[in-house]
């Protein structure tokens, strides 16, 4: 599944299992193969976490 995707699905059900979680903090550390926006895509997921928009569920 593309980033892309992924970030969609998230952002609309406003749930990130732990595995997706652990995808975007291994692609992150991977910066590398990244695109800007699919960093940019994650960072969103992220923000979403920390401000409680979205629940990390297992």
């Amino acid at each position: 599944m593309a980033i892309q995707e992924l970030v969609d699905r998230i952002l609309v059900s406003r749930r990130i299992s732990r595995t997706d979680q652990n995808r975007f903090m291994s692609a992150l550390l991977a910066k590398n193969s990244l695109s800007t926006e699919d960093q940019q895509q994650i960072t969103r997921v992220f923000d979403g976490l920390q401000t409680g928009l979205i629940r990390v569920v297992d």
